[in-house]
């Protein structure tokens, strides 16, 4: 099975969902809806609404990513 490319945006946290799930609104306008990415659970970083992050989303589906890095 082919590897596919990931396609990352960075956006700003406009709103917590439960289980760890964000809004997020990405610098081109577009809103999705991200979740932690496993290492930033496993260390626990804090994510809180007006946080800038870096989001992984994949080609098939543009509406869903992973939040992979929290700017500094």
């Amino acid at each position: 099975m082919a590897v596919e490319e990931k396609v990352e945006f960075e956006g700003e946290i406009t709103e917590a969902l439960p289980n760890l799930m964000f809004r997020v609104k990405l610098d081109n306008g577009h809103e999705v809806l991200g979740h932690l990415a496993g290492k930033m659970r496993r260390y626990r970083i804090r994510v809180l609404p007006g946080d800038r992050v870096r989001v992984e989303l994949s080609p098939y589906d543009l509406e869903r990513g992973r939040i992979t890095y929290r700017m500094k």
